[in-house]
Order: C-alpha cells, then sequence, then structure tokens
C-alpha cells in the first residue's frame, strides 16, 4: 500500500468517526459476536457495501482463519480497499456489485457463514433492505449470522431521547473537527486528486446519478426487516443513542 494511499484510509477512519460517535467500539462488538460464534474455526464473511475495507481490515487483522468477501458498487471505494488490502493475499476478495441488481448474491461462491455491514445500508429504499436481507438469509449457511451497524434515527415517538442523540451528533463532530479530522466533503476532494483513483470519478457519477439516501427509520423497522426476510432470530447487541449493531439468525 502506498503511502498516499495509506494516508487516505486513516483519514477516512478520523472522518467516519466525526460522524460515528465510538466507531471503534461499534467495530469491535461485531467483531465479538464473530468471535464467540466461530471460536477458531475458518470462516468466511461477506461485508456488504464495504467501502475503503475498514471492517473487512479489521476482521482479516483479528482473525488469521478467516476470508472476506467484500462487495461495493462504488469504483473509487473499491480502488482504496484494494490497494490497502494486498498483504491479506487471497483471503480479501473484492466485487463491483449493486445491492439493487437481483444478481449480486451469483458474485459469492464459498459457503458463507457471516454477513456485516456498517453505515452503508441506510441507503436502500424500505422494500430494498428487506428483499437484501432476504438475499442474505439464502447467502448464509445454517446458523449463520447477520450484523449491521448503522444510525436508526428516533422518530416522534421518542422525543427526549431523539434529542439527546442530535446533541450527542453535534458534540462528537465539534470535538472530532477541532482535533483535526477531515469533513466528508473534503475527504472526498483529496480521493479525486489521487492519482489513479481521480480517474474513476466519472464512472462513479454515472453510477449514482440519481440516488439518494433514504428517510431515516427507527431500529424497530429493522428488527421487523429481517423477521419480513425469514431470520429465525434478530435483535440488538448494542447500542449508543440511536447508533446500533443489530442481528440476525439464519
Amino acid at each position: 500500500m502506498s503511502t498516499e494511499v495509506s494516508e487516505l484510509v486513516r483519514q477516512w477512519d478520523d472522518q467516519q468517526a466525526a460522524y460515528i460517535a465510538d466507531r471503534e467500539k461499534r467495530f469491535d462488538v461485531i467483531l465479538d459476536v464473530l468471535e464467540l460464534q466461530y471460536a477458531h474455526a475458518p470462516f468466511t464473511v461477506v461485508d456488504l457495501a464495504c467501502g475503503p475495507g475498514s471492517l473487512s481490515v479489521r476482521i482479516l487483522e483479528k482473525f488469521g482463519q478467516a476470508s472476506v468477501v467484500g462487495i461495493d458498487y462504488d469504483p473509487m471505494l473499491l480502488e482504496v480497499a484494494r490497494q490497502s488490502s494486498t498483504r491479506f493475499g487471497d483471503r480479501m476478495q473484492l466485487v463491483d456489485a449493486d445491492l439493487l441488481s437481483t444478481d449480486w448474491p451469483t458474485s459469492v461462491t464459498a459457503p458463507v457463514q457471516a454477513i456485516v455491514s456498517t453505515t452503508a445500508l441506510h441507503w436502500l429504499q424500505p422494500q430494498q433492505l428487506v428483499e437484501v436481507y432476504r438475499q442474505c438469509r439464502e447467502l448464509l449457511s445454517p446458523d449463520g449470522v447477520l450484523l449491521n451497524g448503522d444510525h436508526f434515527r428516533f422518530d416522534g415517538r421518542s422525543p427526549v431521547i431523539g434529542r439527546w442523540a442530535k446533541a450527542h451528533d453535534e458534540q462528537t463532530q465539534r470535538s472530532a473537527f477541532a482535533a483535526g479530522a477531515p469533513a466528508w466533503d473534503s475527504w472526498w476532494d483529496e480521493l479525486r486528486a489521487t492519482p489513479g483513483i481521480g480517474a474513476l470519478t466519472d464512472e462513479r457519477e454515472r453510477r449514482f446519478a440519481g440516488r439518494d439516501a433514504t428517510a431515516p427509520t427507527a431500529v424497530d423497522f429493522q428488527m421487523a426487516a429481517l423477521a419480513q426476510a425469514g431470520f429465525r432470530e434478530s435483535g440488538t447487541v448494542w447500542q449508543l443513542f440511536d447508533d446500533y449493531v443489530v442481528y440476525g439468525v439464519r
């Protein structure tokens, strides 16, 4: 990995931590569940919308017996992930696929023990999320687990904790930016200026034209979506205000 890409990854982590309070704890919870479920046995994890590979790399670093299939539709982030994960050899496979396409699961050929995602699936429309969860369940081995870490915003039913969560997010961002973390837009400006990656800007814009983030949903929608998708057990592993890790068991 080049020094330039290494710095991009470091700044990505700093930038994301500005918007996600205790981001490393969220990762740690996901890693803890994988360890509890699979102990020292070899296992394969699919990282949905893996981005530059932040969670994938943490899984590979912690579990020498694990393999990861990282799936994303963003060509720029996939290129960062490719350059930053070469040291793992064939334990890391990267797939260029669109979760809105019905055939994305065909890109995964190995038996899958776990599927993970962080700060990504909120881009899906509710009906799209249910379908992706259903496809995930079909991919998983018996007793396989899905873990999704993301913000699930409070709605009008929870005004007090909703206010706390908003204030906590603002406080986290102020502290992170004061300490030098880059904002979202400035990080992307840096990526577009990076040789070999910036050339993919037009393709990225073409792919995501007309796709906007959906309206936020509360955590109970996640539970309903997992149940509708057929998971036999689901719930919350971890919560910090409106930041959660939810799980489903096949």
